[in-house]
């Protein structure tokens, strides 16, 4: 019972009708009814991968993906994949401005208030209009690890949990790599992240009419 309930709130090739699924094709929605003009577009991505935008049906009319993983260029010449830091553009973009630069799921993985500044620093200076999304803090489920709560335990519990729950999306090997997992995800208020972003809109993304994540947005 446990795993079919899993499957129906993972994400995945597997699980298209999955609900977050669902929530991220809501989400695209509210994306292209905020920024009409998205086809015509020059967009960053930072920390996004090609595939997201390659499984859209049309998509801007080009993207810039920073990641600071070295990405394979992909066959559509509208997507230009970039290795970098999000809190640190590398030399070939700081000058550069775009239409919009987008952000899924990211702000909550750079590490500490510093680096979550430094990202923000980066979204304002790259361009006026803005899409941020991070999971909210106190939706029950923690959206990385799928377990009630997880995000309320001591490190010490979470460790534990991340070497031994055997569902969600991050499964920890052993206990060095369980650690960094834990202190690597850092799940925002929407305090915290009006403070990032004053002069944005902090839409709410919900789920059972519970707030599932936030998006700031400009």
């Amino acid at each position: 019972m446990t795993g079919e309930l899993v499957q129906r709130l993972v994400s995945g090739p597997a699980t298209e009708r999955s609900l977050s699924a669902r929530a991220r094709r809501r989400r695209w929605a509210e994306l292209r009814g905020r920024f009409p003009e998205l086809a015509a577009m020059r967009v960053l991505d930072l920390g996004g991968v090609p595939a997201t935008w390659q499984r859209l049906p049309t998509g801007p009319a080009q993207v810039v993906t920073l990641n600071l993983e070295e990405l394979p260029d992909p066959a559509e010449p509208w997507i230009v994949p970039v290795q970098g830091d999000a809190c640190r553009l590398p030399d070939r973009l700081r000058r550069e401005r775009f239409d919009l630069v987008y952000s899924n799921s990211v702000l909550e993985h750079v590490g500490g208030h510093l680096r979550r500044q430094a990202f923000a620093d980066t979204v304002h200076a790259a361009s006026n209009r803005h899409w941020v999304q991070t999971p909210y803090r106190y939706f029950p489920i923690e959206p990385h690890w799928l377990f009630p709560g997880f995000q309320f335990l001591p490190v010490c519990g979470r460790v534990a949990l991340s070497r031994r729950w055997p569902y969600g999306h991050i499964r920890s090997a052993d206990r060095e790599s369980a650690v960094a997992d834990v202190l690597g995800v850092e799940l925002l208020s929407r305090v915290q992240l009006r403070s990032y972003f004053p002069d944005s809109e902090i839409w709410a993304e919900r789920f059972a009419g519970l707030t599932k994540s936030l998006v700031a947005t400009r």
